[in-house]
């Protein structure tokens, strides 16, 4: 059984198809001791490297498909190998035995708030493609003065280093002194894109947090550095916008405000109650005696 090369480890959870893609062609990849190309067909027998490191390779056996929100802190970074040896967002994953987790696009170290990860490398590639139109919400902490014309600027397009970028929305948060809040939607995943539409206005980034990725918002109640899973019914409804088919529910034990009572079995007889005993020098009225005279009887 062989597969494309970037199908394969994909599956295996070694990354999305279109950054295992970007692996062959800087030529990071090889198989067999030959360097990798795009179209090549790998099976389990191979031995691929990965930067001179081998990849585990399993195809039969595929990892069930699951989707964990996590909340990066700031500092932390969003790749796995850091030559400064800096935290990075997997030390606080759970471990996957035979695979990886895919992040969902990338935060970098500055910035804090939502991060996907998925077992499934299919279903991050899909929810990174621009075609996708997956909306990313921040909330955008800037220093200095903001005016009209400057909303109007980052709404119409700004010509970056590396093309047009524009926000799709700009709401008003509030906020006191040179310091304010604004929420803002962007439908790309460019490098630093927010901080540098930003900063094409004269204005400086302080704080930037991620607070939404499509229909999935950051849960108030999960801390920074805490992941929690994704639930079946937003996981479904997040397949449905990448056209890929829904996870069919498990059927577990039913909720204990539906159980049916048990039956009593039928040889179980019902057990009868003692009566209390009379207390000492009393006796009930029904069984009262009547006090007798006695008569002497005459000789």
């Amino acid at each position: 059984m062989s597969e494309r090369i970037q199908k394969a480890l994909a599956q295996a959870g070694h990354g999305s198809r279109r950054q295992i893609e970007a692996w062959v062609q800087e030529g990071r990849i090889a198989v067999n001791g030959k360097v990798a190309t795009l179209g090549d067909h790998i099976t389990e027998d191979d031995t691929v490297l990965l930067d001179g490191k081998q990849l585990r390779l399993k195809f039969k056996h595929e990892l069930p498909l699951k989707v964990i929100i996590y909340h990066k802190p700031v500092g932390e970074i969003c790749t796995r190998n850091d030559p400064e040896r800096r935290a990075t967002i997997y030390d606080n994953l759970p471990r996957l035995r035979g695979g990886r987790w895919v992040a969902v696009g990338r935060l970098d170290v500055n910035t804090s708030g939502m991060l996907l990860l998925t077992t499934s490398g299919e279903l991050a590639n899909k929810l990174m493609h621009p075609s996708s139109g997956m909306e990313r919400e921040y909330a955008v902490r800037v220093l200095g003065e903001v005016d009209r014309d400057m909303i109007k600027n980052m709404r119409a397009g700004v010509e970056l280093e590396d093309g047009m970028a524009a926000f799709d929305t700009i709401r008003d948060a509030g906020g006191q002194g040179a310091n304010h809040w604004y929420h803002v939607i962007i439908k790309e995943g460019r490098k630093r894109e927010v901080r540098r539409l930003w900063e094409s206005q004269g204005v400086t980034v302080s704080r930037l947090i991620r607070v939404r990725f499509g229909d999935i918002t950051l849960p108030r109640g999960l801390s920074a550095g805490k992941f929690t899973d994704l639930d079946p019914a937003s996981l479904n409804k997040l397949l449905r916008t990448v056209d890929m088919p829904a996870i069919e529910k498990k059927h577990g034990r039913s909720d204990a405000r539906t159980k049916t009572p048990a039956k009593p079995k039928v040889d179980e007889k019902p057990k009868s109650k003692k009566r209390a005993s009379p207390k000492k020098g009393y006796a009930p009225a029904a069984r009262r005696k009547k006090p007798t005279s006695k008569v002497s009887k005459k000789k």
